[in-house]
């Protein structure tokens, strides 16, 4: 089975880790799970982890943990808001809250933090559409879905197969769309895989944000839930 966990910020105001423990829960993966990405082959013990948004904090405190344990990850970069680079302090940039986030392009990684990430083999680049926003509400999905890619393979210069969805939220509409132009779709819902190809061509993912402590979402309790939750949507 393939567990795919979903995170956002560490040490921020909202949908955040606490730092300390989250070096627990990747020290605590890493010595239970077979971690892989999209094209790896699938054990008895698979976790995918993926980050959403790039923000800044990702660079900042993640991505020296992912160099110390030699560890990969997907990370869902909202093209609109990512900047060639930027003066500003690190710990201004890490002030700004969740909130203030969209209006303030600082607190997300900028393209040569990016690229830097992606030459460490260790950061594996997915869409995470343009601007960040509600796609069944978008009257522009071909910016969203296709430009939004084309973007990140031209300033990376990177394949971009990987989408994942803002807010988890999708529709027969968007869903035709980003099945023509990626291979591999990540979506919200507490769920397990069997494989890269998910639950009816959809990965599900585990809301791992304000982790209690290092392996509560593992408990057998959690995955027997988790896999319940696949089972019934598969039909």
């Amino acid at each position: 089975m393939l567990i795919s966990t979903m995170y956002h910020h560490i040490n921020s105001d909202k949908y955040s880790n606490n730092l300390d423990i989250f070096i627990n829960h990747l020290k605590y993966i890493k010595s239970n799970y077979n971690i892989v990405l999209p094209n790896d082959n699938i054990s008895s013990n698979s976790i995918c982890l993926t980050f959403d948004d790039a923000f800044f904090d990702f660079y900042y405190y993640i991505f020296p943990l992912l160099k110390k344990f030699n560890m990969k990850v997907i990370l869902a970069v909202p093209v609109k808001y990512i900047l060639e680079d930027t003066l500003v302090s690190s710990n201004d940039r890490l002030s700004i809250s969740h909130d203030d986030s969209y209006s303030n392009k600082e607190s997300f990684c900028t393209y040569k933090e990016l690229k830097k990430m992606v030459d460490s083999k260790l950061v594996y680049i997915a869409s995470h559409s343009y601007s960040h926003t509600n796609l069944t509400m978008s009257n522009n999905l071909s910016l969203e879905i296709i430009e939004s890619k084309s973007i990140l393979e031209k300033k990376l210069n990177i394949k971009v197969d990987t989408f994942i969805f803002p807010f988890g939220k999708y529709d027969k509409r968007v869903l035709d769309m980003c099945k023509r132009y990626y291979k591999y779709l990540f979506r919200i819902g507490n769920g397990m895989n069997k494989d890269f190809n998910g639950v009816k061509g959809l990965i599900y993912r585990i809301n791992a944000d304000n982790l209690k402590d290092e392996k509560n979402i593992f408990s057998k309790k959690n995955i027997f839930k988790y896999k319940l939750k696949s089972l019934i949507k598969s039909f």
